[in-house]
């Protein structure tokens, strides 16, 4: 059996409600499949429609749903249609995220705004409507997918990082709001990991040296694989109640950050 392959403790999502933000593809994909294949109904919310279809019609447990992660309306629509489908909610994996590698000094406030609108808007959007539906089925499981950039900074994605260290400070504000509800909130901070949107990145020079660097740097001398990532959510959607408010990087060892 490898490292990441489902385990008899996964057996507490058979009959489960999950909700996959920018599930359609990578890291968001990855964790789609590990959620169904351990008995989950899970949908996928993305703004890639046919990219979520696609996973949807392989994976015959999940189903697509289009929205903005970033517009609480338009948002809170979809996840009503998705709760109906499945009959309530009770784990919300907050994963939708964009990053574009670009000294700050060179970057506008146009591109601050979309990146804090995908990353840091959108995980207040959705678990500002989730909690609600968690605790009318007496609790349930948030698990927010952040950075390690969030937790040592990152070169050339200072506004990324900033929203992903927002998102693991919001992990542990929220977890102790929630601790005495029934609802625990855990965050995943991946390393550089092995995905489409890393590849568009890579398409810059220098994004591509920096990359190819970090790789070198990585005690694991590897990029992450997104069903690792996935590995360690499904860990936080089915942990003990008791474990809530914790930052899990999964980077190959290129952080050990305290």
């Amino acid at each position: 059996m490898s490292d990441d392959s489902p385990t008899s403790h996964e057996i507490a999502l058979h009959g489960t409600a999950a909700i996959v933000t920018g599930g359609a593809k990578g890291i968001g994909a990855a964790i789609v499949r590990r959620l169904a294949v351990s008995g989950a109904t899970v949908a996928i919310v993305d703004l890639d429609t046919a990219a979520a279809e696609t996973l949807a019609r392989e994976v015959p447990a999940a189903f697509a749903v289009s929205a903005d992660v970033g517009d609480h309306t338009g948002l809170g629509a979809a996840m009503d249609s998705a709760c109906r489908r499945m009959n309530g909610l009770d784990v919300l994996i907050n994963n939708a995220g964009w990053d574009h590698v670009q000294r700050f000094t060179d970057t506008d406030p146009a591109l601050w705004d979309k990146l804090i609108h995908i990353n840091l808007k959108g995980v207040l959007n959705a678990t500002h409507l989730a909690i609600p539906r968690l605790l009318e089925r007496g609790g349930g499981r948030i698990v927010n997918v952040a950075s390690d950039a969030g937790r040592v900074g990152s070169s050339g994605e200072a506004v990324y990082a900033a929203c992903k260290g927002g998102t693991i400070a919001f992990t542990k504000s929220i977890a102790r709001e929630t601790a005495g509800r029934g609802i625990t909130v855990n965050c995943v901070c991946p390393g550089p990991t092995d995905t489409p949107l890393l590849e568009e990145i890579k398409q810059d020079e220098r994004a591509a040296g920096t990359m190819d660097a970090i790789v070198r740097a990585t005690p694991n001398r590897r990029l992450a694989r997104p069903e690792e990532i996935a590995a360690a959510v499904a860990f936080f959607a089915t942990a003990p109640a008791h474990v809530t408010g914790q930052i899990l990087s999964v980077s190959g060892g290129l952080t050990m950050a305290g």
